[in-house]
C-alpha cells in the first residue's frame, strides 16, 4: 500500500512503546450503565497479554454455553492491559459464580446483567494510558503534543486492521480479482473491512497532501462532532461552516465505500471519485457484497489529552478516543518507533 501522509510532517523524535504490557492500558467506555437485569450476563474483566476472542470463548466454556453466545463490544490489543466488557446470552439461567473462573492474565472485576445483547461497536469509546520510553528529544515531543492537542491527527485505521504483513488487504484483492473464493464468514468480514479501511485511509492521505483535511470543499459531507449523521456543505454556506470546523463543532468526513452513493456533491465528490479510480476492483467487490456506504471523520482529536514527564526520556500520556479510532494513529504522528 502507498505510504500515508502525515498531518504534521513525519516525526523526528525516536522512542519506544509497548516494551511491556503495562505500558499500554485501555479501559472500555460503554457510554451507558448496564440495566442489571435481562437474559444477557455481562462480565467486566481486566486482561493482560490475552486475545479478546479467546477470553470470550473461555468465559462461554466456563458458563457451559456455546462460544457463539459469547460477545464483546470491541477487539482490544493483546500486548496490553485492557479492561473490557463481555456478554453471555443465558436466557432463563442463573448467573454463574465466576469466583471459580481461572484464566492466566485475567481478573474479573464486575458481573451484572443486561436486557440487550452486547454487540461489536456498541461502545462510546476507550480511555488510554500509555508509557513512552527512550525518548530522544523532550522539547520536540512536547511541541508535537501541543500540535496534536490543537489540530488532531489523521483518523487512519491502524495496521492491525490489515493483518500481519497486510494479509487481509492482500486476500481482499485476490478475492476481488477472482483468484480465491472466501466462504468463511469471519474471513469475509476481515477482508471486506480491510478493503474499506485501506480506501478510506488513502482518501484521507490525499486530503492531507492537497491541504484540504481541515478545509471544507463545496459538497463535502460534514458531521457534528461526536455524531454519526452528516449533511452536505453547500457552497454558499462554506464561510460559516468553515468557522464551525475551525471551532471543532463540525468534522469533514471521507467515505467508507459500499453499494450506496458516496453522499458528497460538487468539488468534494469529484475529488473522491478521482481518489477511488485506482481502487475499482475492490470497490466492485464491496458493491457486490452489498455493504452500505457510511462516512467517517477525516481527523481525530483525542479528548482530555494530558501528559506527564516521569524523567527526561519517559512520558506517560492519557487520553480518550471514540469507538473505532486507534491510539496508534496518535503515536504515528508523535514518534518514530
Amino acid at each position: 500500500m502507498t505510504p500515508l501522509a502525515y498531518l504534521h510532517g513525519q516525526p523526528a523524535v525516536t522512542a519506544e512503546y509497548k516494551q511491556q504490557c503495562a505500558d499500554f492500558i485501555v479501559k472500555e467506555d460503554l457510554g451507558f450503565e448496564p440495566d442489571g437485569q435481562g437474559e444477557h450476563v455481562l462480565i467486566y474483566l481486566r486482561k493482560t497479554d490475552c486475545n479478546t476472542q479467546f477470553v470470550a470463548e473461555q468465559l462461554a466454556k466456563f458458563a457451559g454455553i456455546s462460544a457463539k453466545l459469547a460477545t464483546y463490544a470491541g477487539l482490544k490489543d493483546r500486548q496490553a492491559v485492557t479492561e473490557q466488557w463481555f456478554g453471555l446470552h443465558m436466557p432463563g439461567k442463573e448467573t454463574p459464580d465466576f469466583s471459580a473462573f481461572a484464566l492466566e492474565g485475567c481478573e474479573i472485576l464486575r458481573v451484572t446483567r443486561q436486557s440487550k445483547k452486547l454487540r461489536v461497536g456498541v461502545l462510546k469509546g476507550n480511555w488510554f494510558s500509555l508509557m513512552i520510553r527512550d525518548i530522544s528529544d523532550r522539547q520536540a515531543l512536547d511541541a508535537r503534543l501541543q500540535l496534536i492537542t490543537q489540530q488532531g491527527v489523521p483518523n487512519y485505521f491502524g495496521e492491525q486492521r490489515f493483518g500481519r504483513d497486510n494479509h487481509n488487504i492482500t486476500q481482499a484483492q485476490r478475492w476481488a480479482d477472482g483468484e480465491i473464493k472466501v466462504k468463511d464468514r469471519q474471513k469475509r468480514s476481515f477482508y471486506l473491512s480491510a478493503a474499506r479501511s485501506a480506501i478510506f485511509n488513502d482518501i484521507v492521505s490525499e486530503r492531507i497532501i492537497h491541504h484540504t483535511s481541515s478545509t471544507a470543499l463545496a459538497g463535502d459531507a460534514l458531521q457534528l462532532t461526536g455524531r454519526g449523521s452528516w449533511f452536505l456543505a453547500l457552497a454558499a454556506e462554506l464561510p460559516e461552516l468553515q468557522q464551525r470546523i475551525d471551532n471543532n463543532e463540525l468534522q469533514i468526513t471521507a467515505p467508507m465505500v459500499g453499494d450506496d452513493a458516496l453522499g458528497t456533491q460538487e468539488a468534494a465528490k469529484q475529488f473522491e471519485l478521482q481518489c477511488l479510480d485506482k481502487w475499482q476492483s475492490l470497490i466492485d467487490l464491496l458493491k457486490k457484497e452489498r455493504l452500505m456506504t457510511s462516512r467517517r471523520a477525516i481527523l481525530l482529536k483525542p479528548s482530555e489529552l494530558t501528559w506527564q514527564w516521569i524523567d527526561e526520556q519517559t512520558l506517560k500520556m492519557h487520553f480518550w478516543l471514540p469507538a473505532g479510532s486507534y491510539a496508534t494513529s496518535i503515536l504515528r504522528e508523535l514518534i518514530v518507533n
